[in-house]
């Protein structure tokens, strides 16, 4: 792998974090119950895009 390619899976690899993050705090304030496993299916599919980039390593 290339360095710039190493650069852009690391990257990718925080943007999937944040979103991860981001998506799993938002389930955790949002009380209608459909957002909140719409909110939870949107962190464990960005946990699945990380762990995708980071078997790439």
């Amino acid at each position: 792998m290339t360095s710039k390619e190493l650069m852009y899976v690391e990257d990718a690899l925080g943007h999937e974090q944040y979103f991860k993050t981001g998506f799993a705090e938002t389930a955790g304030q949002i009380k209608d119950n459909d957002l909140k496993s719409f909110a939870q299916q949107l962190s464990q599919r960005h946990s699945e895009i990380f762990n995708s980039f980071y078997n790439l390593l």
